[in-house]
C-alpha cells in the first residue's frame, strides 16, 4: 500500500493520463478516496495507541493519550509530507518518553515492595536478636539460681535471689520496650505503604478519563456476583455515531464529552449500582435487581443521559445533541461473564441499528 508521504510527494498525473496500475499505484478516482481513509485509520491508530497506554499504565496513560489525540487533530489541519513526517517524529518521541516514564513508574513501585519486604527481614531479625540477648540474661539468671542451693548464709542467700529478681524483671523490661519500638516501627512502615497501596488501587479501580469504574474493576465484580445466588442485571451502553464527533471536532472534544455522559451517569445511577467504562464509547452498568426493574432504571437513566450537550470546542463552543444505544440481561443460571455480556451487547446493536436511520449527533 502506497503511503500517505509518498502519496502526497509523488507526481499528480494529467486528467487524460492514466498512471500503470502494474506499479501498485491506485487510479487517480482511487487516490482521493485513499487518502482521507489512510488518514482516518492513521488517526484511529493513534487514538488505540493512547487506550493502550492507559490501560497499561493508569497513572501516566492519561498525558500519552491526549498528546496523541492531539497529533492527530493537528494532522486533519494540515495534509502535507512535511506535517506527516513531524507527526510521525512526535509520535515516537511520544511513545519513547511514555515508555521510558512507564518503566521507571514500574521500577519504582517494585522497589516499594523490596523496601517493604526488608522492613520485615530487619525488623525479624531485630526481634531475633533481642530475644537471643533476653535469653542469655535469663539463663544466667537460671544458673545464679541453682547455685543458691549450695549457699548455707541466709543473708547471702537473699541478697543473690534479690539480685536475680531484679536482673531478670531488666530483662523482661528491655525485652518488652525493645519488641514494642520494633512492633511500632513497622506499624508504621506498614501503615505508610498500606496508605500507598490503597491510593494505587484506587487509581487503577477508576477509568483515568471519565472517573467510572474501570473494565478490570467491573469484570471482577460481575465474576464475584456470578457466585452468589442473588439475581442481577448487565447494561451495555453505547453513544450513537460518537466518532462523528471525533472526526468533526477533534479528540479533546470527544473525551469532554464522555466526561460529561460518564458523571450524568454516576449522578443518576443508584448507590447499589456499578458504573464503569468498557472501553471507547461503551459504558457498562452492574444493576443488583431483576430484569423488569432493571430496564426500568434504565429508561430513567436514559432520560437524564441523553439529550443536548455543550462542549469548549478549540474556536468555539460545541452543542450537541447525543443518543445512546442500551441493551440490558439478566444473569441465567449457569451462564459465563461472557455470554452474559454478549446477550446484552447483542441486544445494544439491535437497538442502533433500528435507530440508525433516524439519529443524528449534531444538532
Amino acid at each position: 500500500m502506497i503511503s500517505i508521504k509518498e502519496y502526497l510527494e509523488q507526481p499528480q498525473p494529467e486528467p487524460d493520463e492514466q498512471p500503470p496500475t502494474a506499479s501498485g499505484v491506485a487510479p487517480p478516482q482511487e487516490q482521493g478516496e485513499i487518502l482521507p481513509v489512510t488518514l482516518a485509520a492513521y488517526r484511529s491508530a493513534l487514538v488505540e495507541m493512547g487506550n493502550c497506554g492507559q490501560n497499561a499504565c493508569p497513572a501516566l496513560g492519561e498525558e500519552l493519550k491526549l498528546g496523541l489525540g492531539k497529533l492527530g487533530a493537528e494532522l486533519c489541519k494540515e495534509i502535507t509530507s512535511e506535517r506527516v513526517v513531524q507527526t510521525e517524529t512526535e509520535v515516537r518521541e511520544h511513545l519513547q518518553e511514555w515508555g521510558h516514564r512507564a518503566a521507571s513508574h514500574y521500577r519504582q513501585k517494585t522497589n516499594e515492595v523490596k523496601d517493604i519486604l526488608l522492613i520485615m527481614a530487619r525488623t525479624a531479625e531485630s526481634v531475633g536478636e533481642r530475644d537471643q540477648r533476653c535469653a542469655q540474661q535469663i539463663n544466667a539468671v537460671t544458673v545464679r539460681l541453682k547455685g543458691i542451693a549450695n549457699l548455707e548464709d541466709l543473708t547471702e542467700i537473699r541478697e543473690s535471689i534479690k539480685k536475680s529478681a531484679v536482673e531478670l524483671k531488666t530483662s523482661i523490661d528491655r525485652m518488652s520496650a525493645e519488641g514494642k519500638a520494633a512492633i511500632d516501627q513497622l506499624k508504621a512502615e506498614v501503615t505508610h505503604y498500606q496508605t500507598r497501596l490503597e491510593e494505587a488501587e484506587t487509581m487503577a479501580s477508576r477509568d483515568a478519563l471519565t472517573g467510572v469504574r474501570s473494565r478490570p474493576w467491573v469484570e471482577g465484580q460481575i465474576e464475584q456476583a456470578l457466585l452468589g445466588p442473588a439475581p442481577f442485571c448487565v447494561a451495555i451502553l453505547d453513544l450513537d455515531k460518537f466518532k462523528l464527533v471525533n472526526d468533526e471536532y477533534g479528540h479533546l472534544v470527544g473525551d469532554e464529552l464522555l466526561k460529561q455522559f460518564a458523571t450524568k451517569m454516576r449522578s443518576i445511577c443508584r448507590a447499589t449500582d456499578t458504573t464503569g467504562r468498557w472501553g471507547g464509547d461503551e459504558f457498562i452498568l452492574l444493576l443488583h435487581c431483576r430484569l423488569q426493574e432493571a430496564r426500568t432504571q434504565i429508561d430513567r437513566m436514559r432520560e437524564w443521559v441523553c439529550g443536548k450537550y455543550t462542549l469548549e470546542g478549540n474556536a468555539a463552543q460545541v452543542k450537541l445533541r447525543v443518543h445512546a444505544s442500551i441493551g440490558v440481561a439478566e444473569r441465567q443460571a449457569g451462564e459465563t461473564m461472557k455470554e452474559l455480556i454478549d446477550r446484552a451487547d447483542a441486544e445494544m446493536y439491535r437497538e442502533k441499528a433500528a435507530a440508525r436511520a433516524k439519529t443524528t449527533v449534531a444538532e
